[in-house]
């Protein structure tokens, strides 16, 4: 895989950041928890790259996507970029509805049925990994009122762009918050913000997982 040699890489410069902090600690996150320590354990090398990777890309590149991908919907759909200008009240609502239009996570992480389990007619045998399409389950017509339309007011709004259950994000609240403060704050210092360029030309992240832009250029 392609990814791979970028992978060992990364992972070769964690690696050598971690036993920097540990030699001279500064006043960040990875000195922080290079240093953590609980009834005289520490965390192992694997679990440092562990942390470390959730947190860009569960902590970081979701939120980066959703505003990137929020603008993005926002500036195809001129009547709601309207309204939200007209009445910020609307962020919150806003929010949610861009993350179920065009959200930061395409598919699940990888699932494996404890049992035999049947959907929509067809059995999923015991065992067997099962990739959830969230993108897809967000656009279902038999549950949202007409799934392929933006509406920042959309009132009945249970999407899946944060998961459900024992995989619902944990950063969920700071995800909705950042988005909220980020969208409307760009809203409110550039208001005449535009595409610069067509949608057509826009380049987008290879990968199943995550759904975000390479680069959203815009004049203002």
């Amino acid at each position: 895989m392609v990814l791979i040699p970028h992978m060992r890489a990364f992972t070769d410069y964690l690696l050598t950041l971690f036993e920097e902090k540990r030699k001279n600690p500064k006043d960040d996150l990875v000195s922080a928890l290079v240093q953590a320590e609980e009834a005289g354990d520490k965390l192992s090398e694997d679990e440092l790259l562990g942390m470390v990777f959730l947190l860009l890309v569960a902590g970081h590149e979701t939120t980066v996507n959703l505003i990137g991908n929020g603008v993005l919907a926002l500036l195809q759909h001129p009547d709601q970029l309207q309204n939200l200008k007209e009445d910020l009240s609307l962020i919150k609502p806003a929010v949610e509805e861009l993350l179920r239009y065009d959200g930061p996570v395409e598919t699940s992480t990888e699932r494996f049925a404890r049992e035999d389990v049947a959907i929509g007619g067809t059995v999923v045998p015991r065992g067997e990994m099962v990739l959830v399409v969230l993108a897809a389950a967000n656009r279902d017509p038999e549950r949202f009122v007409d799934p392929d339309a933006l509406d920042i007011t959309r009132a009945d709004n249970r999407h899946l762009a944060l998961d459900k259950g024992i995989h619902h994000c944990l950063g969920a609240p700071l995800a909705r918050m950042e988005g909220q403060i980020a969208i409307s704050t760009l809203l409110q210092r550039m208001p005449n913000l535009q595409l610069k360029g067509t949608p057509e030309s826009l380049s987008w992240r290879p990968g199943l997982v995550l759904r975000g832009l390479r680069g959203l250029p815009v004049v203002f």
